[in-house]
């Protein structure tokens, strides 16, 4: 395995951002499912979907894309050949951000009986699900080795303090608060639906 010199601090923002990136794939792993369940003639757990695009709207929106976001400028001037790369990643985080809004919108109305045809919700969900899952796949493969290489200390002291946990809230509590409720709350409906 290789190894590099970096400091607890890049090590720490680093093993963040993959560990953010494992989670996600799993709650898409999860919405997958779900979602496959129209095909086999089964209802899916509308609460369980709404709450998995939940988090993934309001941590992606709120924590890891605008630290990516930083961290994608931050390269682009060591490697400026990643703009195109980089450009690319910055518009999917636009359209993950309105699809989700749209999912979230239809899943929810879903749950409270408002009756949004099954080929829209299935569309919607594809759509999310192929561009997330191409959006990790790219920032795994392409970015994060680079910025390993590239970003020092100082460049994640920027990353990290983006979104200073403590400062923000949500609803009345914190951020923190909020997505350990989510974590929770998708959790215990994955269980349930076992």
């Amino acid at each position: 395995m290789r190894t590099f010199s970096l400091d607890n601090h890049m090590n720490n923002a680093i093993s963040d951002w993959h560990t953010d990136h494992l989670y996600f794939a799993h709650l898409l792993d999860l919405l997958q499912k779900q979602v496959g369940s129209f095909f086999e003639g089964k209802q899916p757990n509308y609460r369980l979907i709404a709450k998995i695009v939940e988090y993934m709207r309001d941590y992606g929106d709120r924590v890891h894309h605008p630290r990516e976001d930083v961290a994608f400028s931050l390269l682009v001037e060591r490697y400026p050949d990643m703009q195109l790369v980089v450009n690319r990643l910055l518009q999917e985080h636009q359209v993950i951000a309105e699809t989700s809004a749209q999912l979230l919108e239809h899943f929810n109305g879903a749950e409270l009986d408002v009756i949004t045809p099954r080929d829209v919700l299935v569309a919607l969900a594809a759509v999310y699900l192929a561009y997330y899952r191409n959006h990790l796949s790219t920032e795994e493969k392409l970015v994060i080795p680079r910025a390993v290489k590239m970003l020092n200390a100082e460049d994640w002291a920027k990353v990290d303090v983006v979104v200073p946990a403590s400062a923000q809230s949500l609803r009345g509590i914190s951020l923190q608060e909020h997505f350990e409720t989510l974590r929770k709350q998708i959790h215990d409906e994955e269980r349930l639906d076992s």
